[in-house]
């Protein structure tokens, strides 16, 4: 069967800022990202359904919303609701493994502390875990074979929350390791050797399963490789010449670190000491943003080699590239640490570029409202395969074919349901111009994006937003009963 689908490459980074890789952002080197940017459709407003993990990353498998997958918080904690998706729910992956491609995964999975990519249609080539931050075996022998135990590897400059290094959360630091020892580099060289395999046509010599199935996999299969990055996630821990490449004197604060919390939910205030941030000065965080921004140039360079990987293999002119994120990070944005019950853009506005060779143009930007999960069924099109009425989204092959389809949705809609703070019901729909947050136990959320794009005033009760309020509200309905939303029945008497 001769090859007359794509390849895809699927990169996706954990907890990486939009900012990071937009044109207007701070100065972070990212020449591969920009080489994507380039040569492909850059996504300007592309937002994570939900800014938490195992949550994000279930609705990028199903295009479904949280609520309705059930994976509402991190599966890997004791508070869990739900520790694995339901495998009867339809996923991209299982739907073009059935239509005939080669599926691989190396690196960070998080969707179930017992299932695994091998139980939704990958080949899973390890490289990182099977859930949550455990390393893999591969990897310690890795750096035992290279004389660089993990055990043995002592970290310099180490920023802790709370200020104890006994008890705090790891937040930033500097390994004494070569780049080569790092799992970043570990994960490039395991997704290098993915993309030689099926170059090679080794994968699926060895799916020797294929006729038993009843499915169309051979030699002149397409693939679909996704490599899941751990990182710019904390603890941002790199090697030189990254850990020195920012200068913290340098870095101003965040426009949103003038955050004073007048008018905001209760909870904002209370998760810096909750996160053991609320002594963080500038100074501290500037240290924190220099690593974050290192590791993202760390992660940018191995992607470069990936890059370079395919195009040496003959792989680049029929493979569609995505590079995405599951979510953001605040790395001191509002003054806040890590994510949570703040549906603030660092958190959800995620970076998304793609590159479709023959198809999108070079160098060109989308600015219409897409999610996450939009690439659920974006890949289902891409195979030629049946997109199943359980998701919720919508394919982005239109957009990267350079159409504006009139009926695309204005706005976009997201959720959080807690993680180890507790349960805290909050939906969010936003528009370029305005967002709107409903907070289950507190007050609401509305914010005028242009005049306030660091959404530091909140104008939830402002007389001169009423009839804004009112109609983001109504928006904000309408995604709830769209998407069958358990709470739409009683969230809309809290908006009065």
């Amino acid at each position: 069967m001769a090859q007359t689908r794509p390849n895809v490459l699927f990169v996706l980074t954990d907890q990486e800022r939009y900012d990071c890789t937009a044109p207007d952002g701070p100065a972070v080197d990212t020449p591969a990202f920009d080489r994507l940017s380039a040569s492909g459709v850059h996504f300007t407003q592309a937002f994570t359904p939900i800014s938490i993990c195992t949550s994000a990353r279930a609705s990028l498998l199903t295009g479904q919303f949280p609520h309705a997958h059930g994976m509402l918080n991190n599966c890997h904690e004791d508070d869990a609701i739900q520790a694995n998706l339901d495998p009867d729910v339809p996923t991209f992956s299982e739907g073009l493994r059935a239509g005939g491609y080669e599926l691989t995964y190396t690196g960070k999975w998080h969707v179930g502390r017992d299932g695994t990519p091998e139980g939704f249609g990958f080949r899973y080539l390890g490289g990182s875990d099977v859930h949550h931050d455990d390393l893999d075996t591969a990897f310690r022998e890795y750096r035992n074979a290279r004389g660089t135990p993990l055990e043995e590897t002592e970290l310099e400059e180490e920023i802790h929350t709370h200020g104890d290094q006994e008890d705090g959360t790891l937040v930033a630091a500097k390994t004494p390791v070569d780049v080569e020892d790092t799992r970043a580099y570990f994960l490039a060289e395991r997704t290098i050797e993915a993309l030689e395999a099926h170059a090679n046509g080794a994968v699926s010599e060895r799916d020797d399963g294929a006729e038993a199935r009843g499915d169309d996999r051979g030699t002149n299969s397409p693939f679909f490789h996704r490599a899941d990055f751990y990182g710019p996630h904390h603890p941002y821990v790199v090697p030189e010449p990254y850990a020195s490449m920012y200068d913290p004197s340098d870095i101003d604060p965040w426009d949103s670190y003038a955050e004073t919390f007048d008018g905001k939910p209760a909870a904002h205030e209370e998760f810096l000491s909750y996160r053991g941030v609320g002594d963080f000065d500038w100074d501290t965080w500037a240290s924190a943003v220099a690593k974050y921004f290192g590791f993202v140039t760390l992660l940018d360079h191995q992607f470069g080699r990936i890059l370079d990987a395919l195009a040496d293999l003959g792989l680049e002119e029929d493979t569609v590239v995505v590079h995405a994120s599951d979510h953001g990070d605040f790395t001191g944005s509002h003054r806040q640490f890590n994510k949570g019950p703040l549906m603030y853009d660092e958190t959800y506005h995620i970076p998304l570029q793609v590159r479709w060779p023959g198809v999108t143009e070079s160098d060109t930007t989308c600015d219409l409202p897409v999610h996450l999960h939009d690439l659920a069924p974006t890949f289902l099109e891409l195979g030629d395969q049946p997109i199943p009425d359980t998701m919720q989204t919508r394919s982005l092959v239109p957009l990267l074919e350079g159409e504006r389809p009139d009926d695309w949705p204005d706005s976009v809609f997201a959720q959080y349901h807690g993680d180890e703070f507790g349960l805290y019901t909050q939906r969010m729909v936003r528009t370029p111009a305005y967002k709107f947050v409903y907070n289950g136990p507190d007050r609401n959320e509305l914010y005028d994006l242009e005049a306030d794009p660091d959404e530091l005033q909140n104008l939830a009760d402002h007389p001169g937003y009423e009839d804004v309020r009112e109609s983001m509200a109504e928006r904000l309905l309408e995604w709830m009963h769209r998407t069958e939303d358990p709470n739409r029945k009683w969230v809309p008497d809290t908006f009065v």
